[in-house]
C-alpha cells in the first residue's frame, strides 16, 4: 500500500478498523488489520540507545530487553557541540533499531533543562534551545537516513517528572515560542521528523494531548509538520478531544474501550469521520513508509557501535581547570569513594534505560 492509495484505501475500511488504528495496539504496536492485509508497526525507547523490550515483557520491565550498546546521554553528547558527532549517532542508533525491525525510535528528548534538580535532565540536551535544535536535527537525520523514524520528545514546555499528568506550564506567548518550542520548530523544519509525541503536562490550563493551537495551529498551519502526532504513554485524557485537537495515535491504546470510544463518538455525532481519517491517514503513512519488509532480526557489529560510544564519550567530557588541580599529573592519584565508586551509573533510567551489551 503506498501513500497514493491511502485515501482509497481508508474508503475501504470500516468504523471500528479506523478507531482501532488512532488506537495503540499494546505498548509498542500499531494496530493490525488481518482483512485487509494491514500489518503493524513497531517503535520502541531509545533516545541514548535501543530498548526493544521481549515479547512477553511487562511495559514496565525496563530490564528484560534486547541487549544493545549504551550511548552516552544526550546530557553528555550536547557538550560536544559536534554536529557531525550527533549525525553518527543517529546513524549508529538508526542501524540498531533497523536490525531488530523497529519502524519508530522513541526519541530525541528536547525538552529545556529549567532546573538542575528536573528527573529527565540526562535525557535532554540543553538549556540552550539553539543548541538543542542543532543536536536533535543531526540526530534525527543520522537515524531516518537508516530508514527508521523517529518520535521528537516531549511537546511541549514538559520540565519536571514530579506531577508530570496534572502540571500546567503557564507562560506568556514570547516566552513559550522563543524558549520551549524553538528546538522544536528547528528540528520539524530542517529534519521532517516522522513522528513528534506530546506531553503529559498542560500549557496555560490546556492539556497538550487536546491542544489544538499547539498540535494544530502552530505545528502543522505555522510550521508545515506533515508527520504523526502521537502521546506520551498515558497521556490521552479525553481521546475524542485528542484527535480533534490534531492528535493522531493514541499511545498505548486501553485495548476494546479505546476503539469504542471512537465508535460512540463518532455514532453520537461527536467526532466527524473526516477528523477521524485525517489521522487514520497519518498512521496509514507512518506504516506505509516506516514498517520494515521482514520480521527477521539481522545482526549489526556491536563492537563498531561500542567503540563509537567510548569516542563519542570522550569527545564530549569538559574538563574545568579547577584553580590549576585538574588535569592531574602522571605521578598523581585521584579516590573514588561511595556507591558510584562501586556501581558507577552511567545511563539514565526509565525510557533512557539500556540493556548494555558492555557497562
Amino acid at each position: 500500500m503506498g501513500k497514493q492509495n491511502d485515501q482509497a484505501f481508508i474508503d475501504t475500511l470500516t468504523l471500528p478498523e479506523k478507531a482501532a488504528l488512532v488506537s495503540g495496539k499494546d505498548a509498542w504496536y500499531t494496530a493490525t488489520l488481518d482483512r485487509v492485509g494491514l500489518k503493524r508497526l513497531m517503535m520502541t525507547d531509545g533516545p541514548s540507545g535501543l530498548r526493544k523490550q521481549n515479547i512477553n515483557a511487562a511495559v514496565t520491565g525496563i530490564n528484560d530487553s534486547v541487549t544493545a550498546v549504551s550511548f552516552p546521554s544526550s546530557a553528555l553528547t550536547a557538550s560536544s557541540f559536534n554536529r557531525t558527532a550527533l549525525n553518527a549517532l543517529g546513524h549508529h542508533l538508526g542501524k540498531a533499531a533497523r536490525a531488530e525491525k523497529i519502524g519508530v525510535l522513541l526519541g530525541p528528548g528536547i525538552n529545556l533543562k529549567r532546573s538542575p534538580l528536573a528527573g529527565r535532565n540526562f535525557e535532554y540536551f540543553s538549556e540552550d534551545p539553539y543548541l538543542a535544535g542543532e543536536m536533535a536535527s543531526a540526530y534525527v537525520d543520522g537515524v531516518q537516513a537508516e530508514g527508521v523514524g523517529v518520535s521528537v520528545k516531549h511537546f511541549a514546555a514538559n520540565n519536571r517528572e514530579n506531577q508530570r499528568f496534572t502540571s500546567s506550564s503557564n507562560m506568556d506567548e514570547r516566552t513559550l515560542r522563543e524558549l520551549y518550542l524553538a528546538a522544536f520548530e528547528k528540528v520539524v523544519k530542517h529534519s521532517h521528523p516522522a513522528t513528534l509525541m506530546c506531553s503529559y503536562n498542560a500549557i496555560n490550563g490546556t492539556l497538550n494531548s487536546q491542544n489544538k493551537y499547539l498540535l494544530t495551529d502552530i505545528l502543522r498551519d505555522e510550521w508545515g509538520f506533515q508527520g504523526l502526532v502521537m502521546s506520551d504513554w498515558g497521556a490521552v485524557a479525553d481521546h475524542t478531544a485528542a484527535i480533534q485537537a490534531g492528535l493522531d495515535l493514541e499511545m498505548p491504546g486501553k485495548g476494546p474501550a479505546s476503539t469504542q470510544e471512537i465508535i460512540d463518538a463518532v455514532n453520537a455525532g461527536k467526532l466527524s469521520e473526516h477528523d477521524l481519517n485525517r489521522s487514520v491517514l497519518r498512521v496509514l503513512d507512518l506504516i506505509a513508509t516506516y514498517r520494515p519488509d521482514s520480521e527477521t532480526v539481522t545482526p549489526y557489529d556491536l563492537d563498531e557501535q561500542h567503540a563509537f560510544a567510548r569516542k563519542l564519550a570522550a569527545e564530549s567530557m569538559v574538563l574545568l581547570k579547577n584553580n590549576g588541580v585538574l588535569p592531574l599529573k602522571q605521578n598523581q592519584s585521584l579516590a573514588v569513594i561511595g556507591e558510584l565508586a562501586a556501581h558507577p551509573r552511567y545511563q539514565g533510567g526509565g525510557s533512557s534505560h539500556v540493556n548494555a551489551t558492555r557497562s
